[in-house]
């Protein structure tokens, strides 16, 4: 059986959910490898987690040449990795930065490439969804090994136990892809709640609240969710891009999302429309977004967000 190789996406070494949805997608291709690139006194720890997912292999590549410079480094890595070997696929979940170093790795490869697939059959066909959404294609990769970023929430994981057997990769970087480098960075300040990717709960934001999020962010800590925001809240300032869900920010596929002043134009349902249940406030009856919601309270968010807030907190005390 021909291997996948899987890029584990990690914090410091701790593994996050899109790692596990790829090696689900992965285990229809082929045969689960995953690539840990970063500090090799926590490979053991990364191997532990993704043999739950039906790892059998996680390639161990030292970041020390790598972790101070841009995505070059790392396309040059999986590059060396994959060379020789017997692929049905490299998978990477679908980021900004991915979706460089896949299009570098299929340039390298001479290969096919796909970016913001949601789903993949046995056969290596994947499913698209583009035009914000409003169609769906499938594609399949017809020369050299398929390149594939695959969007986060695309699929659930499901645990399949894997030996994970650790491999340390040692690789050489070349001088001209070292030629940027990160000269400073600062880590994000914590807010205490999950990513926004990943979170089982969304409360979202948009062009209604005028710029006050604090009765979205009130509701979202007693939910124990995420806050998101529109493109337009985004664009207004009162909110970063980090937040922003839609065509253009991220995807979220939680249980439950809370959608407060945003008319749900298709730019943002693209970013949203797959969540099990949709609740949207609004003052405007007409707002497209009550089209596709679970339920809708026509109403000022700024008065039934608090009320909604007490009304939890008074059941969690």
């Amino acid at each position: 059986m021909s291997e996948v190789l899987v890029l584990v996406d990690h914090v410091a070494g701790t593994v996050k959910k899109p790692t596990y949805e790829l090696l689900t997608l992965a285990g229809r291709l082929g045969e689960p490898s995953a690539v840990f690139i970063g500090g090799t006194d926590a490979g053991q720890t990364v191997a532990d987690a993704v043999k739950a997912y039906g790892a059998e292999k996680v390639y161990v590549i030292d970041d020390t040449d790598i972790r101070d410079h841009l995505v070059a480094p790392k396309a040059e890595a999986l590059q060396q990795l994959a060379a020789g070997k017997d692929l049905a696929a490299i998978l990477l979940p679908s980021t900004a930065e991915n979706k460089e170093i896949a299009g570098r790795l299929a340039v390298k490869f001479g290969s096919g490439l796909i970016t913001d697939a949601v789903d993949l059959e046995a056969d290596g066909t994947a499913t698209q969804s583009v035009f914000a959404g409003s169609h769906t294609l499938t594609a399949k990769v017809t020369t050299g090994i398929p390149v594939i970023t695959v969007k986060p929430n695309s699929a659930a994981p499901e645990k399949s136990a894997g030996a994970g057997a650790v491999t340390p990769f040692a690789v050489t970087i070349s001088e001209a892809a070292r030629s940027a480098r990160i000269e400073d960075s600062r880590p994000r300040a914590a807010t205490g709640r999950p990513e926004l990717t990943e979170a089982a709960i969304v409360v979202s934001g948009g062009r209604g609240t005028g710029g006050g999020f604090g009765p979205v962010e009130d509701l979202a800590d007693a939910l124990g969710a995420a806050v998101g925001a529109s493109r337009a809240a985004v664009d207004s300032g009162w909110m970063p891009h980090t937040l922003q869900v839609g065509q253009t920010g991220k995807t979220v596929s939680p249980q439950l999302y809370v959608a407060a002043g945003i008319s749900g134009a298709i730019q943002h349902r693209a970013g949203m429309q797959t969540s099990k249940t949709i609740v949207a406030v609004n003052k405007d009856e007409e707002a497209p977004i009550f089209d596709m919601v679970d339920f809708g309270v026509v109403g000022d968010l700024h008065t039934v967000l608090p009320a909604l807030t007490e009304d939890i907190n008074n059941l969690k005390s």
